[in-house]
């Protein structure tokens, strides 16, 4: 069984995010300077810190920049501000899903020899949308929306799938996310790098060298890839 990441890897999300960070700072330097008031490291802390409370996506992003900015400014942030820090989560809420270059291909390519699911995770509203509008929905055998992605939601997805870990491999673009916990189970990951990532999705173990990690450069060398790996655990199976 293959499972796909779907943000950053199936399609474009961490340069919305980026863009949105952007223009959030462009709103608070008219009221602080940014290198002396630690802007992004600031927002970045609230941001973490919030995870636990509103999980993953535009939403927790959104009001946390609204958190950080009060913060910051010492509570003289005026509603305007406050208001278009709103707006630019709507917007991204709004964007229109954009898929990476021979993602379909690559996701069609690999369903017709394995049985294919999608773990994502963030806002349940928000990425049912984008899985919606993606036009790829029909091509998994399940999709799943997690709160997080680490071994204990792994191990219970693979006890739902019937799968043992060592037959199942897992490909995203987040080592924290996709790869790491996948490996500890005695699963298998490929990594397909994305050219931004979020600081707490680098916040990662070390890796590289494992005997069941793949890394590829882009969607069109997954078949590949997943070939070597069926080659790989016929000539020596991975007890889980």
């Amino acid at each position: 069984m293959v499972g796909f990441d779907a943000d950053d890897t199936l399609w474009r999300s961490e340069d919305y995010f980026h863009a949105a960070q952007d223009e959030f700072e462009q709103i608070l330097a008219r009221h602080v300077d940014l290198a002396d008031a630690r802007v992004r490291e600031r927002l970045y802390a609230v941001e973490r810190g919030n995870i636990a409370v509103f999980g993953y996506g535009v939403k927790g992003m959104a009001l946390s920049m609204v958190e950080a900015a009060v913060d910051i400014t010492g509570g003289s942030i005026p509603a305007r501000d406050l208001h278009r820090i709103v707006q630019i989560a709507k917007d991204m809420l709004r964007h229109p899903v954009e898929l990476l270059p021979g993602v379909r291909e690559a996701v069609e390519a690999v369903a017709a020899e394995h049985a294919v699911v999608l773990i994502t995770k963030g806002d349940l509203f928000h990425q049912e949308a984008k899985v919606r509008d993606s036009g790829m929905a029909t091509l998994f055998r399940r999709i799943e929306i997690v709160s997080e992605k680490d071994i204990a939601t792994y191990a219970r997805l693979m006890e739902e799938f019937g799968i043992r870990a060592d037959r199942f491999v897992m490909i995203g673009n987040s080592m924290r996310s996709d790869i790491v916990p996948v490996l500890r189970l005695g699963g298998w990951g490929v990594h397909v790098p994305y050219h931004l990532t979020w600081a707490h999705e680098n916040d990662a173990e070390d890796v590289v060298g494992h005997p069941r990690l793949r890394q590829v450069a882009s969607a069109g060398d997954l078949p590949a890839a997943l070939r070597d790996i069926v080659a790989s655990a016929a000539a020596a199976p991975v007890a889980p």
